[in-house]
């Protein structure tokens, strides 16, 4: 028997052909939409840690079906005339197998070589799974929420941080012994790699994730299976409410707010999982980028909340606390007096202080958020005040490093209120930047071999960042209006995305532990202190549970502080990198720390690639049968939660064959024998998704 494909949220695993896939064929390991541009690169090492390897291609390369046919042939394309490419190291050749279009699992095969790449799947819920695994991150990155089996599958813990001072009643760092300065600031992520709370920090992640949702809200579906799936509301929004909660504790009645909260020395709190800490925790001083910064993050989810009716309330009162907060930060404003030295790192790890200049920038988002929400005349003024003092016009260049920003300043100029003066001095200077492109990052550019172009001075501490900033810039460049041809800058988009699955120098996914979602060749080790050097979280493959899925590391960082270890020193940009993630002197967190806004990033160029989050088959059995099966992933027994009657149940792989079938009376199927991957069970009308591990 078989299932149609339209039924399930497509997936696929590398078991089904076990040969080794090639380390020169470069590929997107989760695959390809049908309409998309997909064009393997195959390198040619010359420079760098792996400049000892050799390959060239036969003159015709294969795409090889699941059955074993040959579908499509085609000759690669030399790259820049056999050139060297500096930013890797490496020479190369593209092959174009765009025609290729068939919903199906597929690799690319050199007959003559015998090389073949891993395999892939085309299809239009392609990365749904992905979006999912990337987004649950958060979930895992849920600060005082415990992680029971259910939702986190084999990454549980306990409770965390709620023992006696630490976030549910946590003292200030500056008078710690005074009891009357405890708070209740529980809940919020976990930053990064620590377990560190920060106000400043999160709001680029909070307007990303926001961004996200609004550019295409049919992407993110009630299914990520977290505690509150099947509620009504997308689980992305259930994510960022978590986090705003926590913002919300933050601000004090006269708007001022608590810029940080977390440990007072790197020795204290560091233990794996998170619920094996006691140590106190601490809150930082209020700052004036921390007022700022909230203000702007809650009047732009305000009109997220909105949307939804049972929301409306809790959305009323951020807009209120957005102007609170915003007044209370109007002062350093008008006076130029801001608090640029605020947190003096008695709170360990993160300067969170801003700069006067982004500062000013953030408030001028915030004040356009405001202004669309009130209409109030107030706020029009201030940005036609501010806005002129934007890097964005006094220099005209728009960037990565500030796209909230910019995105801000894009929807000002749509508004009917908007100044005209101040509106023209915007689109000619984004139009400017655009056109004359200098740096090379505005729609699709062949200087880059692996075809993900960004200027070198990006490749730094956190580069995944700014490689997926690009991307979004060029997405905000669409939306503004500003060109006719739109075609480049969304395929800089898709070519962006197909360098963090894997079409870059490593072969590596840059998110971790996706192998039983697809990927081949997947980011072992991450530098965080759940999932640390030495713990049953150590490597994906070679330690007992390994990290969890999905989090965004670093990346390639060029400026690495211990050149010694090269890998990733002394590199090629590209690949100024390395799977480890030991603690000091070696320094992994400079390559392989996660973090919120590098996840939050990678979310929104992903969220433009996504279709439907489920098909509309699924979501309304969803709706219907509220069942849950779990621990999700599983190695041996699956439970199903919910009154279902007995019955047979079926489990199909990702393609619609029958694995397993028998009758269910409500006790755990046994799934031990099934292989590594992404599997459905059938009970009745329900299909339901899980991971098989």
């Amino acid at each position: 028997m078989r299932i149609p494909l339209c039924l399930l949220c497509l997936f696929w695993t590398n078991a089904l052909w076990a040969q080794e896939h090639s380390l020169f064929m470069h590929v997107d390991q989760f695959g390809y939409l049908p309409e998309a541009v997909k064009v393997a690169v195959i390198s040619n090492p010359q420079q760098g840690y792996n400049s000892h390897l050799s390959f060239e291609p036969s003159a015709e390369l294969q795409v090889i079906n699941e059955a074993g046919a040959v579908v499509f042939s085609g000759s690669p394309e030399v790259w820049n005339g056999g050139g060297i490419h500096a930013q890797s190291g490496d020479r190369g050749w593209w092959f174009d197998f765009s025609p290729v279009a068939q919903p199906g699992t597929y690799y690319i095969f050199d007959p003559i070589q015998q090389e073949r790449s891993g395999t892939f799947f085309i299809d239009d819920q392609v990365y749904q799974p992905v979006l999912k695994a990337a987004g649950r991150m958060f979930y895992y990155n849920r600060c005082n929420a415990a992680k029971p089996e259910v939702y986190a599958g084999q990454w549980t813990d306990e409770v965390s941080f709620l023992n006696p001072l630490q976030d549910a009643n946590c003292r200030y760092i500056g008078d710690p012994g005074n009891a009357s300065s405890e708070k209740d600031l529980s809940g919020g992520w976990f930053d990064a790699g620590d377990y560190n709370k920060y106000v400043t920090f999160a709001s680029s992640a909070v307007h990303n994730l926001l961004s996200a949702y609004e550019e295409n809200p049919q992407a993110f579906g009630d299914d990520w299976n977290i505690p509150e799936s099947g509620n009504g509301i997308p689980d992305l929004i259930d994510e960022v409410k978590w986090e705003l909660d926590w913002l919300l504790k933050m601000i004090n009645e006269d708007g001022s707010v608590h810029i940080k909260m977390g440990s007072q020395n790197h020795s204290e709190n560091a233990a794996s999982p998170p619920s094996e800490n006691t140590d106190p925790r601490f809150y930082g001083p209020t700052c004036s980028s921390a007022s700022i910064a909230a203000a702007g993050m809650l009047a732009h989810a305000w009109f997220v909340f909105s949307g939804f009716p049972e929301l409306q309330p809790y959305a009323s009162n951020l807009l209120d606390k957005a102007s609170l907060c915003f007044s209370y930060g109007m002062p350093f404003v008008e006076q130029g007096n801001f608090e640029t030295n605020c947190d003096d790192l008695s709170i360990v790890a993160g300067d969170a202080d801003r700069s006067a200049e982004e500062q000013t920038a953030e408030f001028v988002l915030a004040a356009v958020y405001l202004l669309e929400a009130t209409e109030e005349q107030a706020y029009q003024e201030l940005v036609t005040t501010y806005a002129p003092e934007l890097e964005q016009i006094v220099s005209g260049f728009w960037g990565p490093y500030n796209v909230p920003v910019s995105d801000a300043l894009i929807r000002y100029i749509k508004l009917p209120e908007a100044d005209p003066e101040l509106s023209a001095q915007i689109e000619v200077s984004l139009e400017a930047d655009v056109t004359n492109n200098y740096n090379g990052y505005y729609g699709f550019s062949a200087q880059d071999l692996y075809r993900a172009y960004m200027p070198d001075w990006s490749y730094h501490w956190g580069s995944n960042f700014a490689k997926a900033s690009y991307a979004n810039l060029n997405d905000l460049v669409i939306q503004s209006g500003i060109v006719n041809d739109t075609e480049p800058y969304r395929q800089y988009l898709n070519e962006n995305l197909h360098y963090f699955h894997g079409v870059n120098p490593q072969g590596r996914v840059y998110l971790s532990n996706m192998y039983a979602f697809g990927a081949g060749h997947s980011v072992n080790e991450m530098y965080h202190t759940w999932f640390a050097d030495g713990t049953a979280y150590d490597h994906a493959q070679d330690a007992l549970l390994g990290p969890a899925p999905g989090y965004v590391v670093g990346g390639p960082n060029a400026q690495f502080s211990v050149p010694g270890i090269s890998p990733p020193g002394n590199q090629p940009l590209q690949k100024s990198y390395l799977d480890f993630n030991t603690s000091w002197p070696q320094n992994s967190w400079e390559i392989t720390e996660p973090a919120i806004y590098y996840q939050a990033a990678y979310l929104r160029l992903l969220a433009h690639q996504v279709k439907a989050a489920a098909p509309t088959a699924l979501r309304e059995e969803w709706k219907a049968e509220p069942y849950q099966v779990f621990p999700n992933p599983v190695h041996e027994a699956l439970h199903v939660k919910g009154n279902i009657p007995a019955g047979n149940f079926e489990i199909f792989s990702p393609h619609g064959v029958q694995l397993m079938q028998g009758a269910f009376s409500g006790k755990p199927v046994d799934v031990s024998n099934l292989p590594t991957g992404i599997h459905y069970i059938r009970l009745g009308s329900t299909i339901l998704p899980f991971v098989k591990y």
